[in-house]
């Protein structure tokens, strides 16, 4: 078994490098983590010989001194929403159990050609609807942190299963996707680093639509350069994706240069909730002080729509996925039930395929596109959603990036607000805003709760300037010098 000093990209490729072990040997560590700690049900599918195979692969190339990406020979995970030529993609439904993609989706084959080895795919809420980690229909993924009862916690959402198995050292990193903070919110949970890019930076292509115009692909590491490190591979432009941008890819790590001095760092006010505990607005203070002490300069911004975020999001998202996922009915692929007529059969089908919380959101969606409501609720939320994007473009004139908490809380028990939707959602309700807005953020491990859980603080940049949200977060993360590992942390 490996040091644990070894459990980052960064470690790993200075590792590989120097002929320390060799990917083969790293991958076959990793793969007896997985194995032991099954019980933590991070992952869906696990693929060993696939990665025995690219790990032997990329030995082979680095004895040859061919050239190397910039992945090469590091085990990842992969969220089981992106595509996998000849891998089962379930997206963590009961309709998609038996369906093997003939394709791979573009951001895992970006990482394929830098050389990254895929451990498996892993476990995540249904289509990517939930908090919690607790809608898949291969049951709930546990956190591998424990509350001072010992109870079990859930991970977040809906990229629980990324976020355990990188917390728990089962893969070096692992891809996510964020539609309105499911990478940024569990990586808070499991304290690791979740970094969501710019809508448009990573193809989309590829990937099981929820809601096509938030979804976006990100890395979820243990440490920020790590982070860096992944999107370089990630990120492109694809044709296949009428949503990818056409824009300069720079050198994300090269970014990490500690200086922010003279930076104005915006503190939004609308973000200082009723209710929102004490440990978390210590931690943010916190944060604003270690920026400070960098050579930030505060500044305290309005973003007045921010209240309009989370109803906003939670009309736009379900419409957009009951719009996506009314190609699932039973004819072309995926799960059938048998009916006496048509109609039946989509009927049945969806109603066994489907879980109880995409229901609710197709019905949801359903409702707000139908005659007579659609003015009432989508075109109004979807003009909230650009006076949101106008708040932040405004405010951006002033600051070079924003600091929020990133979740309300530190992760509850698996027993705890699975009976109200609307507990669920409020989890969402610091990432939300960005998301709508198409911005980059990242979360930072930055602390403990007083039940000893992580706690994450929450960066937001300008479009398309990743660079700056990679300095502070480098900075935000020397000064938390968050140092936390779970019990059962396997390296």
């Amino acid at each position: 078994m490996l040091n644990k000093d070894m459990d980052t990209i960064t470690a790993a490729r200075e590792g590989l490098k120097n002929r320390e072990y060799s990917s083969l040997e790293l991958t076959k560590s990793y793969i007896e983590l997985m194995e032991s700690n099954r019980h933590l049900n991070a992952f869906i599918t696990e693929t060993p010989d696939i990665a025995l195979k690219r790990a032997e692969e990329s030995d082979v190339r680095r004895a040859k001194g061919a050239e190397l990406g910039s992945m090469d020979g590091i085990p990842i995970a992969i969220k089981d929403l992106f595509c996998t030529e000849g891998v089962g993609t379930t997206a963590g439904s009961r309709i998609l159990e038996n369906f093997i993609p003939p394709y791979e989706s573009t951001v895992t084959q970006n990482l394929r050609n830098a050389g990254a080895v895929m451990l498996g795919k892993t476990n995540m809420d249904e289509f990517a609807m939930g908090s919690a980690n607790v809608t898949s229909y291969f049951g709930p993924v546990k956190n591998a942190w424990r509350s001072s009862g010992q109870k079990d916690l859930v991970p977040g959402g809906s990229s629980g299963g990324s976020a355990a198995a990188v917390s728990a050292g089962l893969a070096v990193g692992s891809i996510g996707s964020d539609t309105g903070g499911s990478i940024r919110q569990p990586a808070s949970f499991c304290g690791i680093v979740g970094m969501k890019p710019t809508y448009g930076r990573c193809s989309r292509w590829g990937m099981v639509a929820f809601a096509s115009s938030l979804d976006q692909a990100g890395p979820m590491t243990k440490s920020v350069r790590d982070a860096a490190i992944m999107l370089q591979s990630m990120a492109s432009f694809d044709l296949k994706d009428s949503t990818s941008v056409k824009s300069v890819i720079p050198n994300f790590e090269l970014a990490l240069t500690s200086n922010i001095k003279g930076l104005r760092v915006g503190i939004p006010k609308e973000y200082r909730l009723d209710g929102l505990s004490e440990e978390i607005k210590q931690l943010w203070q916190r944060g604003v002080d270690w920026l400070t002490q960098a050579g930030a300069i505060p500044v305290e911004i309005s973003l007045p729509h921010t209240k309009y975020a989370l109803p906003t999001y939670y009309i736009v998202a379900p419409a957009e996925a009951s719009s996506n996922l009314a190609r699932y009915d039973g004819v072309r692929y995926g799960l059938r039930e048998t009916g006496q007529s048509l109609d039946e059969m989509y009927e049945n089908t969806r109603g066994a395929g489907f879980g109880e919380e995409v229901r609710r959101r197709i019905m949801i969606g359903t409702y707000v596109l139908s005659a007579g409501y659609y003015d009432a609720y989508y075109v109004k939320a979807m003009k909230l959603r650009t006076l949101i994007l106008q708040d932040f473009q405004e405010a951006f004139k002033s600051v070079d990036i924003m600091l929020t908490p990133t979740a309300p809380s530190a992760a509850f028990a698996s027993s705890e607000k699975m009976d109200d939707p609307i507990q669920m959602y409020m989890n969402d309700v610091f990432t939300v805003p960005a998301s709508l807005a198409g911005l980059p953020a990242m979360s930072i491990p930055s602390g403990l709760s007083d039940e000893g859980l992580p706690l994450g603080l929450h960066l937001i940049a300008k479009p398309f300037d990743e660079e700056t949200l990679f300095r502070f977060g480098g900075v935000m993360e020397e000064a938390a010098d968050f140092n936390g590992n779970p019990p059962c942390f396997g390296i």
